[in-house]
C-alpha cells in the first residue's frame, strides 16, 4: 500500500520520501501540475481537485503542503497566502479522505510550534494551550481542518514542527550564509528560546508516528534540549568554525525589516519538550545542538 505526500519537493517532504522508499515502501507525490511519473498523482486544492484513485486503498497520508512562513515579508496579500494554502489544502485534502471507501489508518499532518505563542521560559508539552498572535491562530485553524478527518476514524496526527535543522533549506539554510560570512548575532536580547529538531529526527520522528498506532493529536516534533537564541548563534559560529558578532540585532531593527515576522517568528520564545514522542518510545539520534550541527553540516 502506498503513503501519499504533500509537499514532497520541499525540504521535508523529499528526505521522508526518501526515507520511505530506502525501506521499500510505495510513495505517491501529489503534485499540482500534470503528473509526469508513475509515483505522482494531481491535486489543485485551489479548484478543489484531487485524484481520489490514488487515494483509495493508501497506508497513510502526511500533508505538508503550505506557504513558507520565513519565505516573504507578510504582507496583507500574503498573510491571506499563509492562510489559505494551509487552511483551504487542508480542507480539500481531508475532503477527498472522507470520501474514500477504503480511507487510510493514518493522516500526518503538519503544524507548527508557533500554535503556542510566546511562552517565555516556561517548558511546554502538548497540554499546554493555544497562545496569541497571528502565527497561532494559523496553525489552530489548520490544525482544525486536519482534525475533521478523524471525525471518519482515520489516526490524525498534528505535527507541531520547531526550528528544522538542514543545510539544504529552512531557517537554518537561509541565515548559513550570514554565519559563514563571521556575521552572525544574537536576535533581541537572544534570551528567547529556540526549539530545534534535526532533519533526520524529523524524519525518524515521523516514520515512528506512521508506525506506532496509539499516538494521535498533536506531537512535538522538537528535541528535547531546547537553547537560547544566544546560545544558538554561538554554538551555530563554532560549528562552522566563524566568529559572531558581540552586538546583538535590536528588536526594533528586526521588525522595520521583516515586520511581523520577526516578532512572531524569530523574537519569540518557544522551550518545548517532545513529551509524547519520549513516552512512545522514539529515541533521538541527536539530543545537543552542537553534535546535531556537525551531523548536518
Amino acid at each position: 500500500m502506498a503513503i501519499i505526500v504533500t509537499g514532497a519537493s520541499g525540504l521535508l517532504g523529499t528526505a521522508l520520501a526518501g526515507a520511505l522508499r530506502a525501506e521499500g515502501r510505495e510513495v505517491v507525490r501529489l503534485v499540482r501540475r500534470r503528473p509526469q511519473r508513475d509515483d505522482e498523482a494531481f491535486w489543485d486544492p485551489v479548484e478543489q481537485v484531487v485524484d481520489l484513485a490514488a487515494l483509495e486503498g493508501a497506508e497513510a497520508v502526511v500533508h505538508l503542503a503550505g506557504a513558507s512562513i520565513g519565505g516573504r515579508r507578510w504582507t496583507p496579500a500574503y498573510k491571506r497566502e499563509l492562510v489559505t494554502s494551509r487552511t483551504q489544502g487542508t480542507r480539500v485534502l481531508v475532503d477527498a479522505l472522507r470520501e474514500l471507501s477504503s480511507p487510510p489508518e493514518v493522516l500526518l499532518s503538519a503544524s507548527g510550534m508557533d500554535f503556542y505563542g510566546d511562552t517565555g521560559d516556561l517548558v511546554i508539552d502538548e497540554e499546554q494551550g493555544k497562545g496569541r498572535g497571528f502565527l497561532s491562530d494559523l496553525c489552530e485553524r489548520w490544525e482544525a481542518e486536519a482534525r475533521r478527518a478523524g471525525e471518519s476514524g482515520i489516526r490524525t496526527v498534528l505535527a507541531r514542527s520547531s526550528l528544522v535543522l538542514s543545510k539544504h533549506g529552512g531557517a537554518l539554510g537561509r541565515i548559513l550564509p550570514i554565519f559563514r560570512m563571521g556575521l552572525g548575532a544574537p536576535l533581541g536580547t537572544g534570551r528567547q528560546y529556540w526549539s530545534w529538531i534535526s532533519v533526520d529526527d524529523w524524519v525518524g520522528a515521523a516514520l515512528h508516528v506512521l508506525r506506532t498506532r496509539d499516538l494521535d493529536g498533536p506531537v512535538n516534533f522538537t528535541a528535547p534540549s531546547p537553547v537560547t537564541n544566544a546560545e544558538f548563534t554561538r554554538t551555530l559560529g563554532k560549528a562552522l568554525r566563524r566568529g559572531t558578532m558581540p552586538i546583538p540585532v535590536p528588536a526594533f531593527a528586526l521588525a522595520a525589516g521583516l515586520g511581523e515576522f520577526a516578532r512572531e517568528g524569530l523574537l519569540v520564545s518557544h522551550r518545548l519538550e517532545p513529551a509524547k514522542l519520549t513516552a512512545g518510545g522514539y529515541r533521538f539520534a541527536h539530543t545537543r545542538l552542537d553534535e546535531a550541527l556537525r551531523a548536518v553540516l
